[in-house]
């Protein structure tokens, strides 16, 4: 998930707020990090019981991920990665699923908690073909023009960009559509929108106490039904599966009959002429 997600304000997005839970570090939580404070475990835990499945759907939301970085390089030949939201590192990270294909992947992280820039800048000090930024995703411009991501990215090739699970930490007020198409439009013929979004479509019955859980956090968490998540992605094409369940978006093997089911739609989609 990571997550960008939400958080400090994007004038200060240097401030380090441990204070309010934040939602990178529920979620890294939630993974069984180590990287939280009480106040990210509370209301991990609360969320917990709303959510009892929401374990399964971040590993689930991370495999969606993992397949669809693969697809990107793999079968659509990208080998630049622009990763918002990316949240505190987890293995494997972005950079080693996508150089397990590709090892000349160059892959730029941006993130607006500085503790998930400091975790991720030590893993990636002496590798020049990473970089690691500290921005916020409801300042587009700002990501697009960043000289660290600049000396990584090149926008006149084809970039795969990943927003994995963070948008839903962008309110309406912030104006979600207009962030997308400031980034979509940034974006080469060729190139790749990854994202996940969660939805109350699949868990309608726990919408608002869900969301209700992040109103004492740094982001809140603005559930979207599957026509507003579909419009995030513009005039770009859907590969097959198209926007579904992140479970069902091309899974490498089929879940039981029992398995809850994943509030979390996932799609990638390609920038064409």
């Amino acid at each position: 998930m990571t997550s960008l997600s939400g958080g400090e304000s994007a004038a200060h997005p240097n401030r380090i707020d441990t204070s309010r839970p934040h939602p990178a570090r529920m979620y890294d939580y939630f993974l069984g990090g180590k990287d939280n404070y009480e106040v990210d475990q509370r209301a991990a835990e609360e969320f917990m019981k709303v959510a009892p499945e929401v374990r399964e759907g971040v590993l689930a939301n991370r495999h969606f991920m993992h397949r669809a970085v693969r697809h990107v390089v793999a079968e659509g030949g990208v080998r630049q990665i622009l990763d918002v939201g990316t949240g505190l590192p987890t293995e494997p990270n972005v950079h080693q699923v996508a150089r397990a294909v590709a090892p000349e992947t160059r892959v730029a992280y941006v993130d607006n908690d500085p503790i998930v820039s400091t975790h991720s800048r030590a893993l990636s000090d002496d590798d020049p073909d990473t970089s690691v930024v500290l921005a916020d995703l409801r300042d587009p411009r700002a990501i697009l023009d960043h000289p660290d991501v600049r000396a990584v990215i090149d926008f006149d090739r084809p970039v795969a960009l990943l927003l994995v699970a963070v948008v839903h930490f962008v309110a309406d007020a912030e104006d979600p559509a207009g962030i997308m198409a400031t980034l979509r439009d940034a974006l080469p013929t060729g190139s790749y929108l990854v994202l996940s979004h969660a939805t109350g479509d699949v868990h309608a019955d726990r919408r608002e106490d869900a969301a209700a859980v992040y109103k004492s956090a740094t982001a809140s968490m603005n559930l979207r039904p599957h026509a507003e998540v579909l419009g995030l992605f513009g005039d770009f094409t859907l590969v097959e599966p198209g926007l579904v369940r992140v479970t069902d978006w091309r899974p490498d093997e089929v879940r039981g009959p029992g398995a809850p089911p994943i509030g979390i739609y996932g799609g990638v989609a390609r920038k064409g002429a």
